[in-house]
């Protein structure tokens, strides 16, 4: 047993170790087309709109996981960050199996439930380390964390690209279960309270039913619901939105830029939340910026090229939000409702993401198939640009509904109860 106590390597390291590894699960954009084009040329007609359900119940098991696990997480993170290294490579091993024989179901199995657990447990487990061992600094502690669940995609993208185009889709899955269960599992045997912390035998802090019952947390699951819903809306489609607009060549590049904006979001704007007497107005912000580049994209689409230098500020602002929603909310959590039994508070909002998992890519993808038309992007996709167009309008209206509940809904933080 490790008997170093640091924060940097008890606490920090490990928990990039495991967000860095399940936050690949964003780089699915990246892997979707080559799961349907492998299927296809083996004679197994599916959809991406069908194979697009895998990412969904990824999502949804990672909310639901974390929901219902968040009790034995507080218990023992170290047993819960060696079931998600297992359930996350296993999953993703899997998933290369069921590709390699074509079966969708088992796609959605590896993919969807046995790796979604493994991202909810493996999300879950360094959070209230970190708030323990970073006690005055809780939203720089989380963002440290949930930065590398952003900065995954950055690391991941070129890697990925360059592992499908030099070993197949079906390999590159292979190889990555090994290398992340490495990571993972170092994750694991680093985590640690900070010494002499003893969880309290007794069930403390309000109950499961009175928490649901809370205006304060229900406004919070609401606007949190929202900015994952939209965030997934357009990351999800992503790759297809560059290539729209003319820029497929840049679409692995940009998918790291875009990543980068998504982690800098989460480690920035949860440091402006520690120096903020209101926590909550860094959701505000998140939604105010989102609303007025979503508006003057869609505003000026119909301007001569003028879409090309929108859509990809309009992609940057997004990430970033969508990553500053998530570092945010176990701090602004703790200021709610206090420190304990913040797992299984924390597991419970993480239920929106659930939620939003079944959501947002889905409808994004609905609004797609089934608005506007299909046109020829001359390098043999179909693109529909009205589609994507329409998917804003969508999006700008949860928008400023997420608004609305910030300023209405959530009343302003005690960081003084998060001690």
């Amino acid at each position: 047993m490790i008997k170093i106590q640091n924060k940097w390597i008890r606490a920090a390291i490990p928990a990039l170790l495991l967000h860095c590894s399940i936050g690949t699960v964003y780089c699915w954009s990246l892997v979707s087309e080559s799961i349907v084009s492998y299927f296809v040329e083996g004679g197994v007609n599916v959809s991406k709109s069908t194979i697009e359900w895998a990412f969904s119940l990824a999502i949804f098991f990672l909310g639901m996981s974390a929901a219902f696990l968040g009790p034995f997480v507080e218990r023992d993170i170290h047993k819960a960050s060696l079931i998600s290294a297992i359930c996350f490579s296993v999953g993703m091993a899997g998933t290369g199996f069921f590709i390699y024989n074509r079966s969708v179901i088992g796609v959605f199995l590896s993919y969807g439930v046995i790796m979604g657990i493994g991202l909810g447990t493996g999300y879950l487990s360094p959070v209230k380390t970190l708030m323990l061992w970073f006690s005055d600094q809780k939203g720089l502690a989380t963002g440290l964390s949930i930065a590398g669940f952003g900065l995954a995609k950055v690391i991941a993208s070129p890697i990925m690209e360059f592992l499908q185009d030099r070993f197949g889709i079906v390999a590159m899955f292979y190889i990555l279960a090994v290398i992340y269960f490495i990571m993972m599992f170092v994750g694991h045997i680093l985590l640690a309270k900070p010494q002499g912390w003893v969880e309290p035998k007794e069930s403390s802090g309000e109950s499961v039913i009175s928490i649901l019952k809370n205006k304060t947390f229900i406004g919070i699951w609401i606007m949190f619901y929202i900015n994952i819903t939209c965030g997934l809306a357009l990351i999800s489609q992503e790759k297809s939105i560059v290539s729209a607009i003319g820029l497929s060549a840049f679409a692995g590049i940009i998918s790291s830029i875009t990543a980068v904006f998504n982690a800098g979001g989460r480690l920035g704007l949860s440091t402006l939340g520690d120096k903020l007497k209101d926590r909550n107005t860094v959701y505000k912000l998140i939604f105010i910026a989102s609303i007025l580049v979503t508006a003057l994209t869609m505003v000026t689409s119909g301007i001569s090229n003028s879409i090309v230098f929108l859509v990809i500020p309009l992609l940057f602002v997004v990430n970033a939000g969508y990553g500053g929603g998530f570092s945010n909310v176990p701090a602004l959590l703790s200021d709610h409702f206090g420190m304990k039994s913040i797992s299984r508070i924390h597991g419970l909002c993480l239920s929106a993401w659930a939620f939003a998992g079944l959501t947002g890519n889905q409808i994004a993808t609905l609004i797609v198939n089934h608005t506007g038309s299909f046109v020829d992007d001359g390098a043999g996709h179909s693109i529909n640009p009205t589609g994507y167009q329409n998917v804003l309008y969508f999006t700008l209206t949860l928008y400023i509904i997420a608004l609305l509940v910030c300023f209405f809904v959530v009343p302003k933080s005690n960081k003084d109860k998060a001690k």
